[in-house]
């Protein structure tokens, strides 16, 4: 059965950006902290392939369906120029028109309509396999209508004080069961599953 996924790398405090993340500096400063633990970082082999533990999770992340991203995170990269990985549909929701760069990326659709409307064409277009769901505001308003399944959560050993939280506007509490951990000196990687 297809599952929604999140994949995201938090600071220990539950920071997904650094401050002064914006168009033109995505993800904000000192970012790619959260992704040294993939071998592509600052601290990481400069152009070399990604450690063990993060081929493991780009294989995960290239096995997915579609793609269930917010706007902000989509437009702040132009949306993965089309393509996030595979040739996958990439949908989004957005009470708001597209931009009209979108119009030279057929992969991407803005959903109008909800979350809940997003979800279900982005699990109609995956098929068997799962969909990737990106984005903090996103991924709240999913878990909030009972349609994000899983996340996977890269807990990085390090504090940012500040920046943008990946869960920072929950209506409640919502209650997980851990399915995996894969501990490194990098990163603890905990697969969690939304109970219902």
């Amino acid at each position: 059965m297809t599952a929604s996924v999140l994949y995201m790398s938090m600071s220990l405090d539950g920071y997904i950006a650094g401050p002064n993340d914006s168009p033109d500096n995505p993800g904000g400063d000192d970012f790619m902290r959260l992704h040294d633990w993939y071998g592509f970082g600052p601290n990481g082999p400069k152009g070399g392939p990604p450690r063990d533990q993060g081929q493991h999770f780009l294989n995960e992340i290239k096995a997915t369906g579609a793609v269930l991203a917010g706007r902000r995170t989509v437009e702040q990269v132009d949306h993965w120029g089309g393509d996030h990985h595979a040739g996958v549909r990439i949908f989004v929701p957005s009470h708001r028109p597209p931009g009209p760069s979108v119009a030279k990326y057929p992969l991407v659709t803005y959903v109008a309509d909800g979350i809940a409307s997003a979800m279900a064409q982005a699990k109609a277009a995956a098929g068997s396999r799962n969909v990737l769901v990106h984005g903090a505001y996103t991924a709240q308003r999913a878990l909030e209508a009972g349609l994000l399944d899983e996340l996977q959560i890269h807990h990085i050993p390090v504090l940012f004080g500040r920046g943008l939280r990946q869960f920072d506007v929950l209506p409640s509490r919502i209650e997980l069961e851990v399915v995996r951990v894969i501990d490194t000196p990098e990163a603890t990687h905990i697969r969690y599953r939304v109970r219902r």
